[in-house]
């Protein structure tokens, strides 16, 4: 017997220890009579989710993968036993998830992020941000969206600055606004994290898609300090021209980009209040940059940089839709309900938050960086940070590195599986050339939980 993907078998093992998948099936309600010999929710859960993980993102690849010996191991099956779910029985248990199931899994998304802290944190940074799913054929909510130009759904995922974390995720219509419901969203979510972390300073960071009085008060009501990206109107550019004018001086005279801030109290016609509102304006080559956001972040009117530059590494999140969106194949939404669409979302953002955590386990980041700046790494000039991460990539790839990367260097390996009458023998090829990843994740994981022993 015969494998390609042989390092899945590390990635069980830590599931095993933290029970992910366990808890995820464990929060299904299972509508089916039960009788012997069928598939449970939990193996099913493995299949797809180790399947997502590993490259296989559709149900389809499980009607070559159901034989694989390593699927079985990991569905809990002997690797000489019966195959594992086909297509067919994945894609009815996909679509007989039902909504308070679909309720039951977002308490299981919060309860793993609140587990995710070792300690009661300080602050917690939420980001939400969507990103598009083109869809194909007849499928419910779809519409046809004109900014993207198809038909689409549109995912939108709060994600956690800290860890990197998906913490909540919704499927929106395709033609929806992108902050629909997120009010109710914050609701539930804050209540859920301060009540296991009293005193925790909650920071909510968004663009200005979700620019809206609804969610400026929404944040106020709940005591979060927010900074959302505000669109230029003709009032912002006047407020701000002599900001820019002054900029665009220094750069006549010196020849050297400028990049300067101004802060004022503003207040729309759809506000009820005044609001604090800090503007970028940027002077280079290229032309000129002007960028706001409005905030109620204290000190914005002593430090409106520190402010903007805060928002900015709201990027991040972006990253993280790019890698759900790409590497874990998020946009392949492809049932025609859109219950059980939504339902493969939580299975792809469970295999994201699968590898970001173990990712945390195994970062093992350049200790030194000679730079004539004595501070943090993370308050590095962007030339020095480059440089920072650019070696860290190259010395951590795999604390750093994508899903592409893991299953390069970790997940793709071809072995022999044996089965006798006392164990399982795993046989990985000496040559590989990344078996060096492979001990040491192995080496991580054993010091994490001792009770793992690898040979």
């Amino acid at each position: 017997m015969m494998s390609s993907d042989a390092g899945l078998l590390i990635l069980g093992q830590f599931d095993e220890q933290l029970g992910l998948t366990k808890s995820f099936a464990g929060a299904l309600r299972d509508p089916r009579v039960a009788r012997s010999g069928g598939h449970s929710y939990l193996e099913m859960t493995r299949s797809r989710v180790f399947g997502i993980v590993a490259d296989y993102p559709d149900q389809n690849d499980h009607d070559a993968l159901r034989a694989d010996p390593v699927f079985k191991i990991l569905a809990g099956r002997a690797p000489d036993g019966e195959d594992l779910a086909s297509q067919p029985t994945l894609s009815r248990f996909e679509n007989n998830i039902a909504v308070d199931s679909l309720n039951r899994l977002r308490d299981v998304f919060i309860d793993q992020f609140i587990a995710s802290f070792p300690e009661p944190p300080k602050t917690i940074t939420l980001d939400v941000d969507p990103f598009d799913d083109p869809t194909h054929g007849c499928q419910q909510m779809t519409f046809f969206h004109a900014y993207y130009g198809q038909y689409q759904y549109l995912p939108r995922l709060i994600t956690c600055a800290e860890n990197d974390l998906i913490v909540m995720a919704c499927l929106l219509h395709g033609t929806a606004w992108a902050g629909l419901g997120v009010e109710d969203d914050l609701l539930y979510l804050v209540g859920r994290l301060r009540e296991a972390f009293p005193g925790v300073v909650i920071r909510f960071r968004a663009d200005s898609g979700f620019a809206t009085p609804s969610v400026y008060r929404t944040c106020e009501e709940l005591d979060l300090i927010y900074t959302i990206g505000l669109k230029m109107n003709p009032r912002l550019v006047k407020m701000s021209e002599e900001t820019l004018q002054a900029a665009q001086n220094r750069f006549d005279e010196t020849g050297e980009p400028q990049r300067t801030f101004c802060v004022f109290e503003y207040q729309a016609k759809s506000w009820a209040v005044p609001r604090s509102v800090v503007v970028k304006v940027e002077v280079t080559i290229c032309g000129t940059n002007r960028r706001a956001v409005v905030t109620n972040r204290p000190g914005a009117f002593l430090l409106p940089g520190a402010t903007y530059d805060e928002y900015a590494e709201r990027g991040e999140s972006e990253n993280r839709n790019k890698e759900m969106k790409e590497g874990f194949q998020a946009d392949r939404l492809s049932d025609s309900r859109y219950m059980a669409n939504l339902f493969r979302l939580y299975l792809h953002s469970l295999a994201a938050n699968f590898l970001t955590l173990l990712r945390r386990e195994v970062a093992n980041p350049p200790r030194r960086f000679r730079t004539d700046q004595d501070c943090p790494r993370e308050a590095l000039a962007e030339p020095d940070r480059r440089r920072y991460f650019n070696r860290r990539r190259q010395e951590d790839p795999l604390g750093e590195g994508h899903a592409c990367t893991w299953r390069t260097r970790l997940i793709k390996v071809a072995a022999e599986i044996v089965v006798s009458a006392r164990r399982i023998l795993v046989r990985l090829p000496s040559s590989w050339p990344y078996l060096s990843h492979f001990w040491a994740v192995a080496e991580t994981l054993k010091t994490r939980f001792p009770a793992l022993e690898f040979r």
